[in-house]
């Protein structure tokens, strides 16, 4: 490494964002993106580790020490080239991921960790700011087609490698704009839509076509391989009377329907992850009277459990830009019941739980919430089935994902699944990795062998 002192001399200064009292009167971008003289300090933090358990926390690999090397150095065409071997879409993935890399650092044992994230970001928009990253469609082209049916993370990683490896790459995509979940599930505050939209373009100029509007719902024609990459959108609902009250939805569907407005009204959102916080940044936002964040689980621990040591992926308590801008959160909230008054939700009725072998209420620890506008973000449970994978026959495993063997393959010949829609509701960078890991096992299949990575 450029600077082996570098960690002993610099602390860790994450990523700066915008005064609450200002970004809660609009839908930009919360944070603030460092100069490249800071981002240079705080590459040299990386240690010359020997054994960089980043790699191993990372599900795409990224070349973390050789890269803030790079950055370090002033070698910001070598670090760019670096980030892009391994990540289709680090502009997404510098601002949205939650960072497992970090978790795996080995400075973060006994100091703060470096801030890969942050670096990660610095370096793809430099790269864009200076004209680095510009189409490259492939050279020659190999006579073969491939339709991928989804256009999230997944999917445009898939058609990405693909297309690198010569394929002619067709996306279906059933909404307006492809993009999927980063789209459509992730507000503009975390990630404005004109960076997705520079990566399409760029995509398209090298050759990937997209449809959209177009949902497939029996096997494309004319097709020497399909990749199924929908996602999981089904969502976790909650069954409990008073379910059919109007006021009562799902966080998807509130974070993409803007008719479903919280202004000057008592906002619950059920559920914990970060698409519950991301709707109570939404409500922020929208003028809510008051916004109280609820959770079935315990409230996490802000150390790490003994039970998820060091290099693993923990579950910690984490407060997002989100709760930085006000509300409440509660935790070890069973939510019973939903009353009303003239068919609208007006109180939760809710009751305190513990956890010991398994969840039990605590007795005479009932109450009221009142709400006005319920958000269920509890999460997802797999596939919609009703469509292609029922009309396609595809055999699904015991979660009622799409079943895959290890290349990919689903039980139909030429028939591939990766992303959540195979794996389950999961992060980014496993959506990108399985898109990856899936285009190299066509490639293969297509081919007889591939140079793709295999992630």
């Amino acid at each position: 490494m450029g600077d082996p002192k570098g960690f002993l001399k610099v602390k860790r200064q994450a990523m700066r964002y915008r005064p609450v009292c200002e970004r809660v009167k609009d839908f930009r971008e919360v944070a603030v993106l460092h100069g490249d003289e800071h981002s240079k300090e705080q590459a040299s933090r990386c240690m010359d580790c020997g054994t960089p358990f980043c790699h191993w926390g990372c599900p795409v690999g990224n070349y973390i020490p050789e890269w803030n090397d790079a950055v370090f150095h002033g070698k910001w065409q070598k670090a760019a080239e670096l980030l892009l071997g391994t990540n289709n879409l680090p502009e997404i993935t510098g601002r949205i991921c939650p960072a497992p890399c970090e978790y795996a650092c080995v400075l973060g044992i006994n100091d703060d960790p470096v801030t890969i994230r942050d670096d990660e970001l610095a370096i793809i928009e430099h790269a864009f700011k200076n004209g680095m990253i510009k189409p490259n469609p492939p050279k020659k082209r190999t006579g073969k087609e491939i339709a991928v049916v989804g256009s999230g993370p997944a999917g445009l990683a898939c058609a990405d490698q693909l297309n690198k490896a010569g394929h002619k790459v067709t996306v279906f995509e059933k909404d307006a704009k492809p993009g999927g979940i980063s789209r459509y599930g992730i507000p503009d505050f975390k990630l404005e839509k004109w960076i997705l939209d520079r990566r399409i373009k760029i995509f398209q100029k090298e050759g990937i076509v997209f449809k959209t509007k177009t949902e497939v719902v029996l096997k494309p024609k004319g097709f020497d391989a399909i990749v199924l990459a929908g996602g999981s959108r089904v969502p976790r609902d909650l069954n409990i009377p008073g379910r059919n009250l109007q006021g009562i939805h799902f966080a998807m569907d509130y974070l993409i329907d803007k008719s479903i407005n919280a202004e000057g009204k008592k906002v619950v959102v059920i559920g914990g992850g970060d698409t519950g916080a991301d709707c109570v940044g939404v409500a922020h936002r929208q003028g809510a009277k008051c916004v109280i964040q609820i959770e079935l689980l315990p409230q996490p621990s802000k150390r790490r459990p003994p039970d998820m040591p060091w290099p693993k992926y923990p579950t910690v308590f984490k407060t997002s830009t989100s709760h930085e801008e006000g509300g409440e959160r509660k935790w070890s909230i069973l939510t019973k019941e939903f009353l009303g008054v003239n068919g609208k939700v007006k109180k939760l009725s809710c009751a305190r739980v513990e956890f010991e072998k398994t969840m039990k209420e605590i007795q005479g620890s009932e109450f009221q919430i009142d709400a006005d506008l319920v958000v269920l973000a509890m999460g997802f449970l797999h596939p919609q089935k009703k469509g292609l994978i029922e009309n396609l026959g595809l055999e699904l495993d015991q979660r009622g994902n799409v079943k895959t063997d290890n290349s990919f393959m689903t039980s139909q010949k030429g028939i591939f699944s990766a992303g959540d829609m195979r794996r389950g509701q999961s992060l980014i960078v496993w959506a990108i990795s399985e898109g990856r890991c899936a285009a190299h096992n066509i490639d293969k299949y297509l081919m007889g062998s591939s140079s793709l990575p295999v992630m």
